[in-house]
């Protein structure tokens, strides 16, 4: 049955974020709003008590000197209290700026300066002890509000406050200035700042991009009519808040729609919690995908003979029509609808269950490419996974995939009120109700990201296909050509290559050379395994990343690629001719990755230029020492005689062999 709008919300929205917030508590106050699993227990809180909740808030920043305008750091996992702050921060006109909680302090330290923090909310002792080592480098910072108390209680600086000592302030202030959050509230326009996000810095320092309350809710509106969404969906809350795309799906688009979101008990527990919760509506970037599958392919390695003969025999039928039959293609004969609802029964439901999946009704991917064969993968087993196109800039939705006309080559048509463009040097242009005000106090940086007449780059390269689809090829500054003139599109080929279970990172190099040669990371779980059950002994991740028989793996899995890149024209040229498995993986603390987990081209190419060299002059092995970085903030070393190994480059238009 369609799923229909409220009719509540088919009328006059709210325009801000705190008008939200004060729609839902009349309109469904005794509903759930968020739920968060505490020592195993789900634990609900209402709609109602969310708003009388995040007014104490409010009224605590107010006393600790918050005011419109200022800034208000939100450092943590996503739990309830972290989220109520980022609202209550907006009840009284100030702009919540989510930082990565994973990030160490001194990659924090910029942030807070730059933004002038005066109050950071953060979850634990972790994220307090990163505050403190850097409050004496941050002039505006005077306060440090703590939600889990475990491990503070001998902290004596005087800039702490625990959360109850928080609300305890907004009590007193709110008797002594009954109508200060009123007041404050009722100032607030659509086109203020709402929500301050930082770039990921992939190309220099970070970005604070500004995005207003009506370009965040225009954009949310926009999806929830495109997708039919209500106030009974639920949502699981688990990747870093401080990315725009967690954060419009379980902030903006939770308030604009007013459903469910869940926080799970911690990072370990999500698969767990996922099973709890089952998510109607779900986001997951491609690398959280390619983990799920691992799981499930190692676990289907470990199985029985008839098992893995029945589950590889289903499976090639869900590719062939499996996708078809979820897009309503009525050209499926009966015979395969019948063997595909068997196969729903004995192997594609207990998948999707496996998976956490089973009620997911909307799924999205997002941040980077995902590889044709893992969004097929999805798809042919029942899950309605569709890729969406944005950046922090756009308030994420810039395009998405309508049920129906889903592919795996193309990002969707542009959503409701955006306009797209194609330049000359084939770069893609936007301009939507949903983009950005500006970086802030950086006026500069915010002229060079829009063209003379108002649209914006996003520094992809792509193409509008003749169904009005977009088509993204690589980010315009990747994409090159090999000495023959080629294309080299190095994003394309590394997702490719990510789609293998033992392949957990890529990186591609080719640009004005005579060849294409790549780094691999090997994924430690995945390879372990397969060692494991060979009896192949290992001592951690560098000596199973050196063992020939784990090069001969990979370049299995590359030629795979080869062959498949030899029947495209215009990408048979950067089939990979060398590569090697790098000695250690790839880390956002090391700065080769972002917190988001994309890959620093241009700083990798110069960290381990010795090994870039060594593959494209032909060598067979090339010693390095690296300096790495512990959890514990110690520095240390590294060193390896790397293999650097040939696979087969195939000519153009050949198939692979059976």
């Amino acid at each position: 049955m369609a799923q229909t709008q409220p009719p509540e919300l088919a009328q006059a929205r709210p325009q801000t974020f705190p008008a939200l917030v004060m729609h839902h508590a009349s309109v469904r106050g005794e509903r759930p709003a968020m739920r968060e699993k505490d020592l195993g227990i789900w634990q609900t809180i209402t709609w109602a008590e969310l708003a009388r909740q995040v007014r104490e808030q409010a009224n605590g920043l107010a006393a600790l000197g918050v005011r419109a305008g200022h800034h208000v750091a939100i450092v943590g996992e996503n739990r309830p209290r972290l989220y109520l702050s980022m609202m209550a921060a907006q009840f009284i006109g100030a702009i919540p700026v989510p930082l990565y909680q994973d990030a160490v302090a001194q990659e924090m330290l910029y942030v807070m300066q730059d933004a002038e923090i005066r109050v950071a909310v953060v979850e634990d002792q972790e994220q307090v002890d990163k505050m403190l080592e850097i409050a004496d480098q941050c002039p505006a910072l005077s306060w440090v509000v703590y939600d889990d108390p475990r491990g503070l209680r001998n902290y004596t600086d005087e800039c702490l406050l625990s959360f109850d000592s928080l609300r305890d302030r907004g009590r007193a202030f709110e008797r002594e200035h009954p109508g200060h959050v009123d007041a404050a509230m009722a100032e607030i326009e659509p086109g203020d700042p709402a929500a301050m996000f930082y770039t990921s810095g992939t190309t220099g320092r970070p970005k604070g991009v500004v995005l207003s309350h009506n370009a965040l809710i225009d954009r949310g509106v926009a999806i929830q009519e495109l997708e039919r969404l209500t106030d009974k969906e639920d949502v699981l809350a688990y990747l870093p808040p401080a990315w725009i795309g967690q954060n419009m799906f379980s902030y903006t688009q939770f308030l604009v729609t007013g459903f469910t979101v869940n926080h799970p008990e911690s990072p370990e527990t999500v698969s767990i919690d996922m099973h709890d919760i089952g998510p109607t509506y779900y986001f997951a970037p491609p690398r959280v995908l390619e983990g799920l599958l691992t799981h499930v392919m190692i676990r289907m390695e470990d199985a029985n003979a008839l098992k893995r003969r029945m589950f590889h025999a289903f499976m090639g039928l869900a590719r062939r029509v499996g996708v078809r039959i979820l897009d309503g293609d009525s050209s499926v004969g009966m015979w395969d609808r019948l063997k595909y609802a068997i196969g729903n029964l004995m192997v594609y439901g207990p998948l999707r269950n496996a998976l956490g999946m089973s009620r997911v009704r909307v799924a999205y991917t997002a941040g980077e490419a995902i590889g044709p064969d893992l969004f097929v993968f999805y798809r042919s087993i029942g899950v309605n996974l569709k890729q969406l196109y944005g950046s922090t800039e756009t308030s994420v939705f810039v395009c998405v995939q309508s049920d129906g006309h889903v592919r795996a080559d193309t990002v969707g048509p542009p959503v409701k009120g955006v306009q797209l463009r194609v330049a000359d040097n084939g770069e893609i242009q936007v301009r939507s109700p949903g983009l950005f005000t500006g970086y802030y106090k950086n006026p500069e940086a915010t002229a060079e990201s829009f063209t003379e007449d108002g649209w914006y780059h996003t520094g992809d390269a792509g193409y509008l296909d003749g169904d009005g689809q977009l088509k993204i090829i690589d980010r315009a500054k990747d994409v090159g050509k090999l000495a023959d003139g080629s294309l080299f599109a190095p994003k394309y080929i590394e997702n490719k290559l990510k789609f293998f279970p033992h392949i957990k990172e890529v990186v591609a190099f080719g640009n004005g050379r005579d060849q294409v040669c790549a780094f691999v990371n090997i994924d430690l779980e995945a390879v372990g395994n397969w060692a494991e059950r060979r009896g192949l002994p290992y001592a951690g991740y560098t000596d199973l990343a050196g063992k020939p028989e784990v090069y001969a793996l990979i370049r299995d899995c590359v030629n795979q690629v080869n062959a498949d890149l030899a029947t495209d024209e215009k990408l048979a040229g950067s089939q990979v001719a060398r590569f090697l498995i790098l000695h250690k993986e790839l880390d956002p603390d090391d700065d080769e990755l972002t917190r988001t987990r994309k890959v620093r081209r241009g700083f990798i190419a110069q960290k381990y230029g010795v090994l870039v060299e060594a593959l494209f002059e032909g060598k067979d092995h090339q010693y390095i020492e690296t300096e790495v970085k512990f959890e514990d903030g110690r520095s240390g070393k590294i060193s390896a005689d790397l293999a650097i190994a040939e696979a087969t480059v195939y000519p153009v238009n050949s198939r692979k062999a059976a």
